[in-house]
């Protein structure tokens, strides 16, 4: 029987066929054979074979009856051969379905099965073979939990976790250093890093700790978001180095865990000092040591150190040269950051998807959407699949330049390639990041249904603080910022597991500038100073100041700006341009020599805030004296923008001819802001001429602009000139340009107010009119005189001054009088430039009323004041 069966496994054992057919089945030489044809096997099937023949001929013992031959030993030894048989053709449903009847069955080989199955990524099954393990009397030893724990940490589960902890306490393992350790590691890969801190104590009380612990408790630090602790660790741990010269205290694993640390904090001192370290210590020749240097070099803005690093070093990955490509694109250096890409083609290293998605994001943040999408049809046509981060970046690139069609095939290149999965509850995957950066695209493209869509597309309890930020900056910066406000608030109250970050708040902030909320503005404020935003002060002091300055409040403004303990040029310029949209020229100024006293550089856009100062104070002498010298004295070349504020400065003044020939003179093609500029102080100063010149340079510019068909609309019906009046608003009808409806709205304790002209759908309207009737009469009775050129319709002059009396700021002013307190300012916003008629009367209504009235319209601030206005006549 057993020659058969060697003829029909193998022709190379034809060597063993005389000798085994002249031995008892008894024999224990039969065994040796067996196990020498176990060795050789090369499948399941043969294996299988094999181990039939044993079976039938009783050589191999089972728990139910005893082995026919002589000897336990060699029994067992052929148990082993053919679970080791098994085990090396993969048949590991064999493997366990025979360990599970062999007594003893062997602990050796239930670990090598449990480690398999670990490193194949069958975590539960690794779980269930230790139970099973259990169940046929067979004991786990040091070697088996480990390879348990790890199964746990990666699935991750915490309640196995546990009970496995459980189980090695009864088992009497708490003292073995290999078992603490993975008890240690598999609670931080499932996030109770107390429970890891707690592990590592007792290994130390006991003495019996080595690197891996002190590897394992400083990695569970870092991936909690504790760099501060991970690096007390590493520093307790390298000193303990020093008075234990014997034992190595730490390892390359230990740099490769705690620089992520340094990187995290940006703390480049303490990067610096494990660098030293690793060359003090001769760890620093590994390559994995070196990546991990230039990636904290690169996150701490330190190029040069990052660029020393990976020129030093002897071999290089392209992991080294991803790192260095990854890291100038990101510090903003995408000069270099080209450089090295090109330099990796030369060179013929294999560029990989993070090579191209590094390229790829660099030109997305520098607003280059057209060369992303370049280089991306470059890596397609290479050949690689790209990745959740290269997605990411693309969908960037398309929000920079607004390119929805593009933005809408990588949404759907996303979904057919799996890399947004729809009903993924992580919370954090990469799946959620691609959801992000949709919403993000889709708002920054101004489609906000899309946006919305979305969004609401995403559980709450799915979303985190980015979800929410996107949104809410997508409408604060380009939809409807009363929509960003409420968002904002619904966050607040609904998301309460979500801690709003500065960027949050700065869109929050931005919104309220937008519509002027001083209000919420405030509660936003005080929402700040009770959650003491650490380490982004600044950034939010800095969108501070911008909306007090915008709603009104310079002296808050001012109050924000003094209690900075830090302050940027972003700061500087803030609060002049607070200064200068109220028309405090001399404010600005003094701020601007401050900065100067205090060191900081003088750049264009310095320079532009105060030429606008200026502009809006009237100081026309200072700001020709900046202007002129900004250059020589500062070394600041001047701009298209510069000259557009200086020709603007002389249109407020009446000096159109200056204007006009400067406008000539510019050493580049004017742009559309001079013609503007221009055009704005035509339609002031009446000049019908210059007026039509300037707005036939401006359509070649911009044709959709109806800013510009109104304003010289208005010098038409300034002039009288009807018919003109006529052919423009036509034009714009033909063109398809709608003129966008004057509105003015303030704000209340319940919300928002908005007028229209001739608006009367607010309840109050009829109290509204008739309070704004009586106010029109006493201030007559003071000197006002309807000033009719500003209402611009071909009609009788009692008609007109009807039409001046619904403007929209009039009924805002109206309504703010009804409401407010006496006393308390009232504050109005206009989406359009103030009518010069209104501006005469809230000038009046100011002496006869007990408010400060302050208006927002779309150029600057208006503060009226007993009698008088802050813009002095410069609007």
């Amino acid at each position: 029987m057993l020659l058969g069966f060697l003829k029909a496994t193998s022709g190379i054992r034809v060597r063993l066929f005389s000798t085994v057919t002249h031995l008892s089945p008894s024999v224990s030489p039969v065994s040796s054979q067996f196990a020498s044809l176990l060795k050789e096997c090369k499948t399941a099937s043969t294996a299988r074979q094999i181990h039939q023949q044993i079976v039938s001929l009783g050589l191999l013992s089972s728990p139910s009856r005893p082995t026919i031959s002589s000897s336990l030993s060699s029994s067992s030894s052929l148990g082993t051969g053919i679970i080791a048989a098994y085990l090396a053709c993969g048949a590991l449903t064999d493997a366990i379905c025979l360990l599970e009847r062999l007594s003893p069955s062997p602990v050796l080989w239930w670990n090598l099965l449990i480690r398999q199955y670990v490193k194949e990524g069958h975590l539960d099954c690794a779980l269930i073979l230790c139970r099973r393990m259990q169940r046929v009397g067979t004991r786990p030893d040091h070697f088996t939990f480990p390879f348990a724990l790890k199964a746990c940490g990666e699935l991750p589960s915490y309640r196995r976790g546990t009970v496995l902890h459980a189980v090695i306490c009864s088992n009497g393992f708490e003292l073995n250093v290999f078992v603490c350790n993975a008890l240690v590691a598999m609670y931080a890969r499932c996030g109770a890093v107390e429970e890891a801190t707690y592990v590592f104590e007792e290994i130390i009380s006991r003495g019996i700790d080595d690197v891996t612990s002190w590897n394992s408790v400083v990695a569970a630090h870092v991936k909690s978001g504790n760099p501060e602790i991970a690096l007390d660790l590493f520093s307790e741990m390298t000193q303990k180095a020093s008075n234990m010269a014997s034992q190595r205290r730490s390892d390359i694993i230990s740099l490769v865990n705690i620089l992520p640390a340094c990187a995290s904090l940006c703390s480049f001192p303490r990067a610096r000092e494990i660098h030293g370290h690793a060359v003090r210590n001769g760890l620093f020749w590994d390559i994995f040591v070196g990546n991990a240097m230039i990636d904290v070099y690169s996150k701490c803005g330190a190029m040069g150190d990052a660029f020393k690093v990976f020129n030093g070093m002897e071999v290089k990955d392209v992991v080294s040269w991803n790192a260095m490509v990854t890291g100038y694109s990101q510090n903003g250096d995408f000069d270099h950051a080209l450089e090295l890409f090109e330099k990796m083609h030369a060179e013929h290293i294999a560029l990989d998807v993070v090579t191209w998605s590094a390229v790829i994001s660099g030109y997305a943040q520098r607003g280059h959407g057209h060369e992303a999408l370049r280089v991306f049809r470059q890596m397609q046509v290479s050949g690689l699949e790209p990745n959740a981060v290269t997605i990411i970046s693309l969908l960037s690139a398309c929000a920079s330049i607004g390119a929805i069609s593009q933005g809408m095939e990588t949404h759907a290149y996303a979904v057919k390639k799996c890399l947004l999965m729809l009903d993924d509850d992580d919370g954090d995957g990469e799946d959620l990041m691609v959801q992000n950066a949709l919403v993000d695209m889709y708002s920054k493209c101004r489609n906000f249904k899309l946006a919305q869509s979305l969004f609401s597309s995403i559980p709450l309890k799915g979303r985190n603080v980015v979800t929410w930020t996107v949104m809410i900056g997508g409408y604060a910066q380009h939809g409807d910022a009363n929509d960003a406000l409420a968002l904002f608030s619904k966050m607040l109250v609904k998301a309460r597991s979500i801690v709003p970050n500065a960027f949050t708040i700065s869109c929050a902030l931005m919104a309220c500038a937008r519509l002027a909320a001083l209000r919420f503005g405030k509660q936003i404020h005080a929402y700040v100073i009770r959650n003491r935003y650490k380490g982004t002060k600044l950034y939010v002091a800095n969108c501070l100041i911008d909306m007090y300055s915008k709603c009104g409040d310079v002296d808050a403004a001012q109050n924000v700006f003094n209690m900075m303990p830090d302050k940027n040029s972003v700061s500087w310029t803030s609060l002049m341009t607070g200064y200068g949209m109220h028309g405090y020229g001399k404010d600005a100024l003094r701020v601007f020599e401050e900065m100067q006293k205090v060191g900081f550089v003088l750049d264009g856009i310095t320079f532009l805030v105060v030429l606008y100062a200026c502009s809006h104070s009237g100081m026309v002498d200072e700001g020709l004296d900046y202007f002129h010298n900004m250059g020589k004295d500062y070394g600041v070349d001047a701009g298209a923008e510069h000259y557009a504020c200086v020709i603007d400065l002389l249109g407020r003044a009446g000096r159109l001819d200056k204007a006009w020939e400067m406008t000539k003179n510019m050493p580049m093609k004017p742009t559309s802001v001079v013609w503007v500029a221009l055009l704005s102080a035509c339609r002031t100063h009446a000049n019908v001429e210059l007026g039509e010149y300037a707005l036939g340079q401006l359509l070649e510019l911009e044709p959709g602009n109806d800013g510009s068909y109104t304003l010289l609309s208005n010098i038409y019906a300034n002039a009288g000139r009807w018919r003109d009046v006529a052919r423009i608003r036509s034009l714009m009808k033909k063109s398809g340009i709608k003129k966008r409806p004057g509105c003015s709205w303030i704000q209340e304790k319940k919300g928002t107010v908005t007028f229209f002209v001739g608006d009367r759908s607010h309840p109050q309207s009829k109290q509204i009119y008739a309070l704004l009737g009586t106010l029109i009469e006493r201030i007559k009775a003071l000197g006002y005189v309807p000033q009719m050129h500003f209402a611009l319709h071909d009609v009788e002059d009692e008609e007109k001054s009807c039409l001046l009396s619904e403007h929209s700021e009039k009924l805002a002013l109206a309504y703010g009088i009804l409401t407010s307190s006496p006393g308390t300012p009232i504050r109005i916003t206009k989406n359009l430039r103030v009518c010069g008629d209104c501006h005469s009367a809230i000038t009046f209504i100011s002496i006869i009323v007990d408010h400060e009235i302050i208006l927002r319209d779309s150029s600057r601030f208006h503060h009226f004041k007993n009698g008088s206005c802050s813009c002095g006549g410069y609007w």
